[in-house]
Formats: structure tokens, sequence, C-alpha cells
């Protein structure tokens, strides 16, 4: 067998992060929105949430972990922007209320385009064993060299999956915290018991629950499953098409209709986190 050139994992993990934390000395809370499953409204509830904080905050940017179905930046008002480079990294695109936004979406030719791996042959033809390292590098790549600027707050829309924070954590030990969502539904409820626990399991820190369309698909159930985890319980948000038909046209449904019940709670949401995080 031909014998393999060493390389230096730690080494590689400690540059890694090194090349993070230095990127985000000028961020002064990092916030992961995750819930395990798909389909929660995490994404609506980012948009809705990055705008809410931006109405007061000196900076906000959002990062679109979801590497295979972004929509940050359609549902903040950012899309067709083309990232710039610049002499210190790229260069995040700019929606509503002036939140700053990296995602996949801004890199992709056209809405028929599909990320795809290349591959070089023996076992990286195997796109199951190597998936999950080039996501991560696409991760540290959107932390490391976007040119996030001053910023208050840092969303970061996580992908669904449950194992998802050993990634983050590896490459950023200081997450301010995550904040978990689920919906009333009993897969929902499931999955994101794994993944709160699989949350704790890597070590961060959550923030607390979010029942998301609440009333849409079953009776409330956040509280006392918050409860039952531990957890504290930040808001439930009614479930409102409004609110998810204006967000999802590039205008969040906070600044669209401030008063309706889904963007009331949304606004109050923010000023839990702004009160925890202070």
């Amino acid at each position: 067998m031909q014998n393999l050139p060493a390389v230096d994992v730690l080494g590689q993990v400690v540059a890694q992060r090194t090349a993070v934390a230095r990127r985000l000395a000028s961020v002064r809370r990092v916030v992961a929105i995750a819930g395990g499953k798909g389909g929660v409204g995490k994404s609506l509830l980012t948009a809705n949430l990055a705008a809410a904080l931006a109405t007061d905050a000196a900076g906000v940017g959002v990062l679109d972990a979801d590497i295979h179905g972004p929509s940050a930046a359609l549902m903040l008002g950012a899309r067709g922007q083309r990232p710039k480079l610049g002499p210190q990294g790229a260069r995040p695109a700019i929606g509503v209320c002036d939140v700053r936004v990296m995602s996949m979406d801004l890199l992709l030719n056209d809405d028929d385009s599909a990320v795809r791996w290349r591959h070089y042959g023996g076992l990286a033809d195997d796109s199951f064993v190597w998936r999950g390292t080039l996501e991560a590098n696409v991760l540290r790549e959107f932390l490391a060299d976007t040119e996030w600027g001053e910023l208050e707050y840092l969303l970061i829309d996580m992908p669904p999956g449950a194992d998802r924070f050993d990634t983050l954590l590896r490459l950023l030990p200081e997450l301010s915290g995550a904040a978990m969502v689920t919906t009333p539904s009993e897969a929902s409820v499931l999955v994101v018991r794994r993944a709160v626990a699989a949350a704790q399991h890597s070590g961060a820190r959550i923030l607390g629950l979010v029942e998301n369309m609440a009333g849409g698909s079953g009776p409330g159930r956040g509280r006392d499953l918050a409860d039952d985890l531990g957890i504290p319980f930040l808001a439930s948000v009614p479930f409102d098409p409004d609110l998810a038909r204006n967000t999802e046209a590039g205008r969040p449904g906070v600044l669209v209709d401030p008063g309706a019940p889904g963007a009331r709670a949304i606004l109050e949401l923010a000023d839990r986190l702004r009160g925890i995080l202070a």
C-alpha cells in the first residue's frame, strides 16, 4: 500500500478555530436557530427574528447554514445579490433593515442549480463518506471568509439534522447559545427532543424552546415540552399564513404587520433573547 502523507488533524482544527475566532472577534453574540427537523419554520423564524433585532441593534447578520435548501436570502429580500470579494473577504448581501446575509443561494447560478460535490476517485467517490466533511468546510468558509464587520447578533439558520452541533461547536466553541424550534406535531416533538439532547451533549448552551405554528398542526404543547426537557420556554408563535406569505416575498411579517399575532410573538421573542443575552 502506498504510504500516505501524515495529516495534522489537531493542527487543522486549531487553525480553523483560530480563523473563525479572528473573523468573529467583532461579533458580540452568535445564536444558532435549530430544531433537528425540516419543515418547522426555522428559516422564517430566523428571518423575522433578525428583522426584529435589527430595529435597535448595531448590526445583525444571518448565516444560512442549510447548504442544500437555502432560503434566508429570499426571506430577507437579498436574493439576486452576489457576494463581492474584497481585501478582507467576501462581503455579504444586504437585506431588509440592513441585515447582512450569507447563503449558498447567493452563489448558485440560477433557480435550477443544485449543490454538487466534486469527487476525485477512490474513497472520495463515496459522497456519503465525504459530504459531512465538505459541508463542514462550507460552514467554516461562511464563518471565517465573510466580511461580517461589527455585529451585535449573528444568527445561524441551522440545517435539519440532530448531529449538526458537533460540527458547529468544533468551529465555534464560543457559541452564545441555541434556540430550539418545534411545532406541535408529534414528529417534530420527537425530533426536537433528540436535537436538544445532541446539542447538550456537544456542550451547546440551550437558550430555550420556541413553539412555531401553534394551533396549526395540533394543540400547543411547547411549554410542557420545555418543562419536561428542563429548558426555558421562549415563545409560542401562532400559525399565521400572512406572516409566511409576506416573509417568503422578502418582507418579514414583523415589518409588514407588527400587530399581527405571529409578528407580536416574534417581537416578544426578540425582547426575551435580548434579555437572556445581555
